[in-house]
């Protein structure tokens, strides 16, 4: 069993009392902001102590050390989330829409990115989101805080070859599309987004491995009119899916 975690950030923490309550060991508050009576934490300790998980009263020096500076006055100590693998990524989309939208991420990196990512597939319906089980951050602490509950709700899968994962998918009917600059991408705008879909958003600064882009039918690249060349990659994904959700008329 994983090493439980400590998990900071209102939304966070109320997602995992929400998801996965039996996973909650230890509940810490900021005893001055509970005392000053906010709303929303209030309701935070009375959903956890319907769930029978009593949350203990901390100064705020106390929780900085368990979780830096940004925990918002609310800290869990929990075991991290058990992710999917392959095959249940595949027994998962069994059960979705015939014409899945899903969301892959090649070797992202920085916390903050992936929990800004998750936070977009979560907002425009991704029925899944894939990274590879290597070269990727995995689901801590500060991803999960910057996915602001996110990261409990999406449907999220680690697996070991990204590459056979896309040629089994473009076996099912899903379409595997890339973002990269390049001579053979087609403008977003103009990109035709029907039926299922694999978008895969390649890593900060190095973008897809070669590996990755050599898997995928049709390249797109975000239209830039200005003089900066690229987006970050958890801007870039919200743009993308948003476009492709319009395009798809869902």
């Amino acid at each position: 069993m994983s090493k439980p975690l400590m998990y900071s950030g209102y939304h966070a923490v109320e997602a995992i009392l929400r998801h996965r309550p039996e996973a909650v060991l230890e509940l810490f508050v900021q005893d001055s902001r509970a005392e000053r009576g906010e709303e929303r934490l209030e309701a935070l300790c009375s959903e956890a102590l319907r769930l029978g998980i009593r949350p203990q009263r901390a100064r705020r020096e106390v929780l900085e050390k368990h979780a830096g500076p940004q925990h918002q006055g609310v800290v869990a100590r929990a075991r991290p989330r058990v992710v999917g693998d392959d095959n249940a990524l595949f027994a998962h989309l069994d059960k979705v829409r015939p014409d899945p939208l899903l969301l892959v991420l090649d070797g992202v990196t920085d916390p903050h990115n992936l929990g800004a990512c998750l936070r977009s597939a979560d907002a425009t319906g991704v029925d899944a989101v894939i990274v590879p089980r290597r070269h990727a951050c995995g689901l801590t602490p500060t991803a999960c805080r910057s996915a602001v509950g996110a990261a409990e709700s999406v449907p999220y899968f680690e697996i070991g070859n990204l590459s056979r994962v896309l040629e089994l998918l473009r076996e099912r009917g899903v379409w595997v599309v890339g973002t990269a600059l390049g001579e053979h991408s087609q403008s977003l705008f103009e990109f035709s987004a029907g039926g299922a879909l694999a978008l895969v958003m390649g890593a900060e600064g190095d973008g897809m491995r070669r590996s990755t882009r050599e898997k995928c039918d049709y390249l797109i690249e975000i239209p830039m009119r200005g003089e900066v060349e690229s987006l970050n990659v958890s801007v870039a994904t919200a743009v993308v899916l948003y476009q492709l959700l319009a395009a798809r008329k869902v």
